[in-house]
């Protein structure tokens, strides 16, 4: 089974929980769709998941607008800015390289790793999908990881194949082993901030208490807003403390931002420091659920869309 992310108590990260047997079926189901052509497929599976079909023809939700991306946005900078190891020369060029996570390996077979070389704690990943990597904190995670080298696994992993999503078909699958970032001696928290045309519209915060995981929304003012994804994680009961470093944020998100119609710019922040994780282009595939429900229309609003949808 593909590796999840968990921290060194075992604590599975956020966004990263496994589903059981309800996700080992739909994963059975999309393999016997997988012959599909990709319109067809992203409707189905968008049918399955949601329970009603996608809006492709004139896409107003932002869902729906995440399965035309899928279908009929080829900006080349998105291929580009999904490779994880690739987008950080990108990062650095628009906002500086403060705020990149150092590099500390890019290749295709952890085996060829000269782990001297490797200071830890560090994170190693596949460069081309989420969800899936390794904590190591000692050399002992080292070994763990070497014993069952699952570098062909992760390798095999094809977001193309599994959600459409193309801009994965244009680059080259391979693993990234970077810096470990702490915060009080933890992984820190995940801030996601979803920008629409240059400007931040929310930030999702993925929160661990203990054993347990959360997520909620803020506004850019930060005013706590009252939706989420229920398939993802549970609604936070209480209130956030502001970053101490939020407007600096914003700024990260908006320039890295400046020239997309939407993207969702992931950052990693604690009180001296601001690192960029990652971009999304298609959050959650597409499928997110939303409570309530309404908000995926107003986040469509949002989103004037940078493509042309064929008329037919």
């Amino acid at each position: 089974m593909t590796d999840k992310i968990a921290d060194r108590d075992g604590f599975l990260i956020p966004g990263y929980l496994q589903k059981g047997l309800s996700e080992r079926v739909h994963n059975l189901l999309w393999r016997l769709m997988s012959p599909l052509p990709d319109r067809p497929y992203c409707a189905l599976k968008y049918f399955v998941i949601r329970g009603k079909f996608p809006n492709l023809k004139s896409p107003q939700t932002f869902t729906d607008k995440i399965q035309a991306r899928k279908l009929y946005d080829r900006n080349p900078l998105f291929s580009r800015f999904v490779d994880k190891a690739d987008a950080k020369a990108l990062i650095a060029e628009r906002v500086g390289d403060q705020y990149v996570i150092p590099t500390q390996w890019v290749g295709t077979d952890l085996a060829a790793v000269d782990w001297c070389r490797i200071t830890l704690p560090a994170v190693v990943k596949p460069t081309h999908a989420s969800g899936v990597g390794r904590l190591l904190y000692e050399q002992s995670d080292v070994g763990r990881l070497l014993k069952d080298n699952p570098s062909a696994e992760w390798l095999a992993i094809d977001h193309v194949i599994y959600n459409r999503e193309w801009a994965y078909s244009q680059l080259e699958r391979r693993i990234l082993i970077e810096t470990m970032l702490l915060a009080d001696g933890r992984v820190p928290w995940d801030y996601r901030l979803f920008t629409f045309n240059g400007k931040v519209s929310h930030i999702e915060i993925d929160i661990r208490e203990g054993q347990q995981g959360y997520s909620c929304n803020y506004t850019p003012d930060w005013q706590k807003l009252p939706f989420y994804d229920p398939d993802y994680l549970s609604l936070y009961p209480g209130e956030v403390a502001r970053p101490p470093r939020l407007d600096e944020m914003i700024h990260i998100a908006e320039t890295i931002a400046r020239d997309i119609d939407f993207v969702r710019v992931d950052l990693y922040a604690a009180a001296d420091w601001v690192y960029v994780g990652e971009l999304t282009f298609y959050p959650g595939g597409g499928f997110e659920a939303f409570e309530p429900e309404e908000y995926d229309l107003m986040l469509g609003q949002k989103w004037r869309l940078g493509f042309d949808i064929p008329k037919r």
